[in-house]
């Protein structure tokens, strides 16, 4: 009997102190919602100049970044990992627990696109006649492809359109801020560098960059 009492008391200690792990609990300065629904949850990311965040925990993720990054991580156990990586870059990430120091001068901003667990599968393999990737190689390229997501890189300049070509539900992080035209019932789509936004799919549109300027986005697209 005093077993199994301490095996619930200790079962209920670990609850709290796993929803403490929460980011946005833990450091809500620091991550901000941007989109959570039944298939993933987007946090955005600041840190100040050498700015640290205490322990946390992510689910396993994409990352996007919006600044240059130099970071410290340290791990429960006391392990040390240190990264540097691009404006523009994404990555992907198993789930992870840490903390995080912003080891530059410069202010950090990075999108996290977390799954869900348990979440999928979310669609049926695209038709290669409507596949951006196959129809569109110039524009639409791969940044990285595993069995949860295939993380495309949309590029156009101005006065490009892209043929007709179908998504999966996906999450757009706007890299560039841009004045696109799509057929879709709302056409005028005008954003900021740094948006996010989620399309639910299959998502069926062409795109022309009726702007000025060169636009660039993120699209991870669900399987």
């Amino acid at each position: 009997m005093r077993r199994f009492a301490v095996a619930v008391a200790a079962t209920l200690f670990a609850v709290p102190f796993v929803f403490a792990q929460d980011p946005v609990k833990v450091s809500p300065g620091n991550f901000k919602v941007e989109v959570d629904n039944p298939q993933v949850r987007v946090l955005r990311a600041t840190l100040g100049p050498h700015e640290k965040v205490p322990m946390h925990q992510h689910e396993e993720s994409v990352l996007v970044l919006l600044t240059d990054v130099h970071e410290k991580f340290t791990a429960p156990d006391g392990s040390v990992q240190e990264a540097r990586r691009k404006k523009g870059e994404t990555a992907h990430r198993m789930p992870v627990t840490h903390t995080e120091e912003n080891l530059s001068d410069q202010p950090l901003e990075a999108v996290i696109i977390e799954f869900k667990p348990g979440a999928g599968p979310f669609h049926t393999p695209l038709s290669p006649e409507f596949d951006p990737v196959k129809i569109d190689s110039e524009y639409h390229t791969v940044d990285f492809e595993n069995e949860r997501v295939r993380v495309l890189r949309t590029v156009l300049m101005p006065g490009i359109q892209s043929p007709m070509h179908e998504h999966p539900s996906y999450v757009v992080v706007y890299l560039t801020a841009l004045h696109t035209k799509m057929t879709y019932p709302n056409p005028d789509n005008v954003r900021v560098a740094g948006e996010v936004g989620f399309r639910v799919g299959p998502f069926k549109h062409s795109t022309v960059n009726v702007g000025t300027a060169r636009a660039e986005e993120i699209q991870v697209e669900l399987k």
